[in-house]
């Protein structure tokens, strides 16, 4: 028996519960972790309160990072051992291989051995921010050394880890928050420049930083409004990628500037890089050698132990957070 982190209902952070259930050996082509750290996303949030890409089925578990110990491997699997200490690179289904519980059994291929030097923590706090960020700034807007880049919800752990891959690269962060509270903490997280959307004129600003070139590549997590000024910025032929719609708000479809400028508005999910052998293999090396190196280096707001979940997710809505929220076991 493991405690695992189950909910029988949609809702609010209150319908999770701590449950024991049988936790099954690993099969061909699986291995079972014994986890130590669990990284919280915006995600697991929707997917508890029913808004979510895929819908749970009750009972239901939760949960797509993790870091811990391999404690058993099935047949067929090479690339990993029992003792092994791995984080799990995001699974394509949380329905069906929930990871937030004391054993988890996942796809073998999920499975990375991640640099020694990391703390279970930030193991767990590395995969989904730096797989979506990379994913949607290199693997697919192709950003490149002097060019500015846009990134809204800048203070999230998403928002965080594109800053510092656009620092790695060479390229130019500018950070969007909703006010200018963590203006001071984005620039020391490696923001060139700051942009608060509630204080500032979004398109004025952004005008100003980039001049004449424009902004070619915005990431954007929130939709609502502040697409017709972020359009408005940006350069001819420029890319919009949006991961998220954290706002209430309707987002509207700035028609004349993207036919007048040739503008790409494109959606992303994590799963164009995690389903594509090839893509996250160009993605692990990347975040591998960053991780290593100390250009990347994941920002964890809070850690709650596994006992407080219910106050843990409450804390990721809050929007309170600077980085990644974590929870230990």
């Amino acid at each position: 028996m493991a405690r695992t982190i189950r909910f029988h209902r949609h809702g609010g952070p209150e319908v999770l519960r701590i449950e024991d259930i049988d936790a099954p050996p690993p099969g061909p082509g699986e291995v079972r972790i014994r986890t130590r750290a669990l990284g919280l996303n915006r995600a697991e949030a929707l997917f508890r309160a029913g808004s979510y890409i895929e819908q749970a089925q009750f009972p239901s578990g939760i949960g797509l990072e993790t870091a811990g110990l391999v404690e058993s491997v099935g047949a067929e699997v090479d690339c990993v051992s029992p003792g092994d200490a791995v984080s799990l690179v995001p699974p394509r289904s949380m329905r069906r291989w929930p990871v937030h519980g004391e054993l988890v059994t996942v796809p073998a291929e999920l499975a990375v051995k991640h640099p020694p030097t990391l703390g279970w923590e930030a193991a767990a706090a590395s995969w989904m921010q730096y797989l979506t960020a990379y994913g949607a700034l290199i693997d697919i807007a192709g950003l490149e050394q002097g060019e500015h880049v846009v990134i809204t919800a800048a203070s999230s752990s998403v928002g965080l880890a594109a800053i510092q891959i656009a620092n790695r690269i060479g390229a130019i962060p500018i950070a969007v928050t909703r006010t200018s509270r963590k203006a001071q903490a984005l620039r020391e997280a490696g923001a060139a420049q700051v942009v608060a959307s509630s204080e500032d004129d979004i398109e004025a600003r952004l005008k100003e930083i980039a001049g004449e070139a424009g902004i070619r590549v915005v990431l954007d997590a929130v939709g609502g409004p502040a697409f017709l000024p972020l359009t408005a910025a940006m350069a001819r032929g420029g890319t919009l990628i949006n991961y998220g719609g954290q706002s209430r708000e309707a987002t509207p479809f700035p028609l004349f500037d993207v036919l007048r400028k040739s503008l790409v508005l494109r959606g992303f999910l994590v799963h164009e890089i995690t389903g594509d052998a090839a893509r996250l293999a160009a993605a692990k090396a990347f975040i591998l050698d960053g991780l290593g190196d100390g250009s990347l280096k994941p920002v964890i707001a809070r850690i709650f132990p596994f006992e407080e979940i219910v106050l843990a997710h409450r804390y990721l809505e809050s929007n309170e957070q600077f980085g990644k929220v974590v929870v230990t076991l």
